[in-house]
């Protein structure tokens, strides 16, 4: 049984920090990008509880003792999908079926995903011009999709949280 989501909390924060930066995390612009930090964080806002499973898990403590999940963006997408563990839980959907506090992740290629965005929120009827989403890297706040260029892009709900 999943625990709610607390969506409200997680837009909150991701408005309150898109164009700066959080004292107590890394920022990780130079090393590739804050993105994913940034939608970890988001994340945690709204679920309250991190996996502190090595490796595998999804935390963060420090910029030298965090788990690939925290910024990496494949390694959060499986992270979120995975079957089992503490943590927010999240499904692949259609872009019709997103709402604020749910994730996007772009593609520029047939290759990885290499971007993640906090969605912020949705119009009624979900378009890529109507969703709006905070980011960092490329410090964003209330930034439509439409307003990207991206070969791909895949969205994860967040059901809700293991505990």
């Amino acid at each position: 049984m999943l625990a709610p989501y607390n969506r409200e909390a997680a837009v909150e924060y991701a408005r309150k920090w898109a164009l700066s930066r959080n004292p107590n995390y890394s920022n990780f612009d130079t090393l590739g990008g804050d993105c994913t930090n940034f939608v970890s964080q988001c994340l945690y806002a709204g679920s309250g509880v991190m996996n502190p499973t090595p490796t595998f898990g999804w935390y963060y403590y420090s910029a030298s003792n965090r788990s690939p999940s925290w910024t990496g963006v494949e390694f959060l997408y499986n992270f979120l999908v995975r079957k089992s563990g503490i943590g927010p839980v999240g499904v692949e959907v259609p872009m019709e079926a997103v709402q604020p506090g749910d994730i996007s992740q772009f593609a520029g290629g047939p290759g990885r995903f290499t971007h993640s965005q906090f969605i912020v929120s949705v119009g009624r009827q979900p378009a890529l011009s109507n969703i709006l989403v905070c980011t960092h890297t490329y410090d964003s706040l209330d930034r439509p999709l439409s307003s990207y260029e991206f070969d791909r892009i895949r969205f994860i709900r967040i059901e809700g949280v293991r505990r």
